[in-house]
């Protein structure tokens, strides 16, 4: 997958003075041991580093200062093992620009009755501090995650392992770079926006290149890297040859894979992590990638047709926080509506990429009947079956809105010989009817990003941060 830093998480836990230093070492030594046990269980994607036990307003600020200055910190975490006066955290979280998570639980899962006393109540004060630090982040209005639960129960941890991954893709959002080879498609609204304000709240840049500059890129590609590539691809992928000739064929998977390489040494080369194309400016392409941008996303690169960079900014987020697993750009192309088989069957032309699939993917090369260029070759295969989420994104003018449906994947009911595509068959949970009539009564668009490893709570935790507009569709 495309490279993000090695992110850790910082922990700290709060307490104070008032319970002696014989009470602030036990505190330490369990926030230590809650630390060291969470890491060993395998269930975190990211490590946590214990940092301090904070006991006043200086300490905290700096410890904040500290994490913000730090870019391998993706967020911090925070435990309230005593009580904690939440006045002295107020400076240090208005200063804290990382995602922050307040886990909301003890050290020991059960209360003590036969030996409990004073000196335990006054150092296991969770219940307590925990009180008292949420109010002032609720006060302070700073969209925080709260986790309540015990520690080393898996649902905790997958819980956190979950927030992590929201974490760290807010971190890497202020990183996407998109490239739009030339502009967005003529006469389309939906995947117009503002760059500018996108940049302002999401931190993505979106920069326009030429057709022409895609076009020289390509050309420039070493045609040994190609007939590499060209064999290399055989251990992924079958090659379906059809109706074409073996010449044909071979070159048009070429001239694919030459666009890969091309278009990946230009993002490389700018620092982009996301692309757009738009069939109707091909100049100097001899084909609309098609193989090539579902190998760039399978490397977990940000994509989407016809210029939407917004949608081609959505897709490497959310892959990010998905690690790059079934999650893939998406688009509602026809329907099912008969009774009791209702269903939306959606692909992109060429562009799904693999992460999906639930067959090995073919190679094929086919007319495309759009954009007058050759036979372009593409990644045939069916979708999943599962549970998953739908998102859009659209600019309204005077604010960006996030909208997603939970969704059931399924396979066609039946072959489609003639429509060889990557293809994905679902239905809203709610219902062809109520789903559709709600997505376009809000104005979701028809490009999307459809995961299948991420689920609404992420979502609405991510949007949380960036203080986004989210509709989670019921």
């Amino acid at each position: 997958m495309l490279a993000t830093n090695n992110y850790k998480f910082w922990f700290v836990t709060g307490s104070q003075f008032l319970y002696g230093p014989e009470a602030l070492a036990k505190v330490e030594a369990d926030a230590r041991e809650i630390v060291e046990k969470m890491n060993a269980a395998g269930t975190l994607p990211y490590p946590i580093e214990f940092k301090m036990v904070a006991t006043t307003a200086d300490n905290i600020t700096e410890f904040m200062k500290e994490a913000n200055y730090h870019d391998e910190v993706a967020g911090v975490i925070t435990w309230m093992h005593t009580f904690s006066p939440a006045k002295n955290w107020i400076r240090g979280t208005q200063l804290l620009t990382k995602p922050l998570l307040h886990l909301a639980t003890q050290f020991l899962d059960n209360i003590p009755y036969d030996s409990i006393d004073f000196d335990y109540m006054n150092v296991n004060q969770s219940a307590h501090g925990d009180r008292e630090y949420a109010f002032i982040n609720a006060r302070l209005q700073k969209n925080n995650k709260i986790i309540f639960g015990h520690w080393n129960d898996q649902e905790t941890q997958s819980e956190v392992a979950k927030w992590m991954d929201v974490a760290v893709a807010y971190n890497e959002s202020f990183k996407i770079k998109i490239v739009t080879f030339a502009d967005k498609m003529r006469n389309v609204a939906v995947t117009d926006g503002d760059k500018v304000e996108a940049q302002i709240k999401f931190g993505w840049t979106v920069d326009y290149w030429g057709i022409g500059d895609m076009a020289a890129a390509i050309d420039a590609v070493d045609q040994v890297a190609v007939d590499q590539l060209y064999i290399d691809l055989q251990d992924k992928y079958d090659y379906v040859q059809g109706e074409n000739s073996a010449e044909k064929f071979e070159y048009n998977v070429k001239y694919q894979l030459r666009e890969y390489l091309g278009i990946k040494q230009f993002m490389d080369e700018h620092g982009y992590t996301g692309f757009t194309t738009n069939f109707e400016d091909l100049v100097g392409v001899e084909q609309l990638p098609g193989l090539a941008a579902q190998m760039l996303m399978a490397d977990g690169y940000g994509f989407a047709g016809e210029g939407d960079w917004k949608t081609a900014a959505l897709v490497r987020l959310f892959k990010v926080m998905a690690h790059n697993e079934k999650t893939v750009f998406m688009e509602d192309y026809t329907l099912d509506m008969r009774k009791g088989h209702e269903a939306i069957l959606g692909s992109h032309m060429l562009e799904v990429d693999p992460t999906i699939a639930s067959d090995r993917p073919r190679v094929e090369v086919h007319p495309l009947d759009i954009g007058g260029k050759d036979d372009p070759a593409r990644l045939v295969f069916t979708g999943m079956e599962a549970e998953g989420v739908d998102v859009t994104m659209a600019d309204y003018g005077d604010e960006f809105k996030l909208m997603s449906y939970d969704i059931i994947g399924n396979k066609p009911e039946a072959e489609t010989p003639f429509l060889p595509v990557a293809k994905q068959l679902w239905t809203p949970k709610m219902g062809l009817k109520a789903g559709a009539e709600a997505w376009m009564k809000i104005g979701g668009g028809h490009h999307t990003v459809l995961s299948f490893a991420i689920d609404a709570e992420q979502i609405n935790d991510l949007s949380n941060l960036f203080a986004l507009h989210f509709i989670d569709i019921k």
